[in-house]
């Protein structure tokens, strides 16, 4: 294979890179100076940059407190065994065999949005995959192959009929997409180069809504990056295929868990 037939099958991303040794004292305290004669040389620690006003590192959990903590998830699925489980056979006996879902949902990590609930799915009806942001990344083989297995297990194996991202009001993730600043260096491991996935979007809102506030901004963002995850989900040779066959659809979502309203659109 020639040198431009391997680069065209490669994916490229601009990552900025981070020393080892900045990674390893990321989180350490500065080393009093009396301490060594070469503390002077040591990178500066890293303090990672806070996108909401409470601490990433928080303080350690009482033994007590972790042990409610898992007490509350032995209880919570007691109570889910004996008035959900044991109650409706009719819903459960049959996907012991297996699933046959409908939909496959792209939600948000964050806790306060749950598809399941807001659209009141039942178990066996959506193959959901959730990140930071209910971002969908182009195609490529290489780079982020979670999402793209889950995509393409929930169109070839599965025969899913309709995909939906779903984004959401005060998304976390959005703001630190919007926050952003060009040559910045990363504050976190992973979310920097996560959210830049919607970069486009976020440089379409800036061009079009640049007089808006802030967060104004992220309002519109919110929707831009799930129109974008929308034509990034057509990159997939599948989706594609399933799109021109009229046996896929493709929708957009939006909860606003603020004012209690959900927008939907066709891509």
């Amino acid at each position: 294979m020639s040198t431009a037939a391997a680069a065209q099958s490669w994916c490229f991303a601009t990552v900025t890179p981070r020393s080892r040794a900045t990674v390893v004292a990321s989180l350490a305290s500065p080393s009093p100076s009396s301490s060594s004669s070469n503390s002077s040389n040591l990178p500066a620690p890293f303090r990672p940059r806070l996108i909401r006003n409470t601490p990433v590192f928080a303080a350690p959990v009482a033994p007590a407190a972790m042990d409610a903590a898992v007490d509350r998830l032995k209880d919570g699925f007691a109570k889910f065994k004996t008035e959900v489980y044991d109650k409706k056979p009719e819903l459960f006996e049959p996907l012991k065999a297996g699933q046959a879902p409908k939909y496959m949902v792209f939600s948000c990590a964050d806790s306060r949005v749950c598809p399941s609930v807001t659209l009141g799915l039942e178990p066996g009806e959506a193959f959901t995959v959730r990140n930071i942001a209910n971002m969908v990344p182009s195609y490529c083989k290489i780079k982020h192959t979670g999402v793209g297995s889950a995509i393409e297990y929930a169109v070839c194996a599965l025969k899913v009929e309709l995909i939906v991202v779903i984004g959401h009001s005060r998304c976390g993730g959005i703001k630190a997409l919007l926050s952003l600043q060009d040559g910045a260096p990363d504050s976190f491991h992973f979310v920097e180069d996560w959210v830049r996935t919607g970069f486009p979007a976020k440089k379409k809102v800036q061009t079009e809504h640049a007089s808006l506030p802030f967060d104004d901004q992220c309002t519109i963002l919110e929707k831009e990056a799930v129109n974008q995850s929308l034509e990034n989900l057509k990159t997939y040779p599948f989706v594609k295929e399933g799109l021109a066959n009229g046996t896929l659809k493709l929708v957009g979502g939006h909860y606003d868990f603020v004012s209690g309203k959900f927008d939907v659109w066709e891509a």
